[in-house]
């Protein structure tokens, strides 16, 4: 049986580059996209004259500006971002039907049935990299395997603008992994490298030669037996079309430090908003509510209460962070605040448990909360505003 064909297309310091490239006077120049220096923040991107300072994503801004004075500071601008990324998107369907986006600048294509179209799998990655070029001005970095393991671990072995083949003979496959870092394999953090650190494990030859039982003891036998697998190249996954969200969350973090609950309990209540217009929109009903909190030090602790039925309205969702918030009995100054949502449902379960149990107050406090909903689309967000965080009347029409 011929290996099938997989691309992992990586586009190159994406959001940084598109800034470069709608703003000529920044190319070549560090450009670190996200918060400025002096503000509260992280860095969303960084283009690879910066990255040559240290300077990467995740990273707090005044970091950033520290190790890169002379950086070019730009806020974050992710409808234009949305839109190319849309564009990229759109040539990859020419290619393949079978596209899983992992993110807003990175997707698996499966392209073995593409190949009498395209020829074999190294051309249609130079083909499809010279056709991003060409339509957006970008560059992506490509890798080339038979699995999705090996495709994602290869389009990161020559960036920016690379292209790595992975071999399709099974020894062929393991004398190309056995020289790499541990932590080359996907999902190997930094924990678990250090771990293996302790056990002589520090290259991939290390884990294709050491037992399973004896990793076992390390790592555990589930982590132990993947691990193994993929040291091997083994990785039976199939492109997944429908990537569904599995959560729902937002965040804010403070310009200071806040020490005021009753700013805090604002703030808590415009997230749940957020959240839970986005619930809504997606026809969904969340099962689990989830509270973050970050301390001026940066300890951070998270907290999750079920919901007594699935829901998606406001006050329900309100009343429940709430009661998370008052349970932490804020005492010292919060940096950063986040609610989200986990353990959907879809609406025909949800109707079921809404006549069932939860009662109809639940379908009217749902109702509300689409019409505020519908209020805002047609006038602005800030044409209704919000009334008392507890639950509506039960006599409401």
């Amino acid at each position: 049986m011929q290996a099938r064909t997989f691309l992992h297309v990586d586009m190159d310091a994406f959001f940084a580059a598109v800034e470069q490239r709608d703003r000529p006077e920044l190319r070549g120049q560090p450009v670190i996209v996200g918060a400025q220096p002096n503000q509260r923040g992280v860095v969303a991107a960084a283009s690879y004259e910066a990255r040559a300072y240290g300077v990467h994503s995740a990273m707090p801004s005044g970091e950033a500006g520290k190790l890169c004075p002379h950086g070019i500071f730009v806020p974050v601008n992710g409808k234009r971002y949305r839109e190319v990324s849309q564009q990229v998107f759109s040539i990859f369907d020419r290619f393949t039907p079978f596209v899983e986006g992992l993110s807003i600048d990175e997707a698996f294509l499966d392209v073995t049935g593409s190949r009498k179209l395209f020829g074999d799998g190294p051309s249609m990655a130079q083909t499809l990299k010279t056709t991003i070029r060409g339509e957006t001005g970008l560059t992506a970095s490509v890798g080339v395997a038979p699995n999705k393991f090996l495709a994602k671990l290869a389009s990161d072995m020559d960036k920016p603008d690379g292209l790595t083949v992975v071999p399709t003979s099974r020894e062929e496959i393991v004398a190309f992994l056995a020289p790499l870092p541990v932590g080359r394999i996907w999902g190997i953090g930094k924990v678990t490298q250090e771990r293996l650190a302790k056990a002589g494990i520090r290259f991939v030859r290390d884990l294709q030669v050491t037992s399973e039982q004896a990793l076992s003891t390390t790592l555990g036998k589930h982590s132990a037996r993947h691990l193994m697998r993929l040291a091997m190249g083994h990785d039976e996954r199939d492109i997944e079309l429908d990537h569904e969200e599995k959560s729902m969350s937002r965040e804010h973090t403070f310009s200071r430090d806040c020490t005021s609950l009753e700013k805090i309990e604002e703030v808590l209540d415009n997230l749940v908003e957020d959240v839970g217009g986005r619930l809504r929109k997606a026809g969904k009903f969340a099962g689990v509510a989830h509270l973050k909190l970050r301390w001026k030090g940066f300890q951070t602790i998270t907290r999750q209460r079920p919901f007594e039925h699935p829901c998606c309205d406001d006050f329900t969702l309100r009343q429940i962070a709430r009661a998370m918030l008052d349970a932490e009995k804020v005492t010292k100054p919060v940096r950063l605040i986040g609610f989200g949502v986990s353990r959907f449902s879809s609406r025909s379960q949800q109707q079921l448990s809404l006549f069932d149990s939860a009662g109809p107050s639940s379908l009217r406090k749902e109702q509300l909360s689409r019409t505020v909903d519908a209020i805002r689309r047609e006038y602005g967000k800030g044409s209704i505003g919000r009334g008392s965080s507890q639950h509506p009347r039960d006599d409401i029409d």
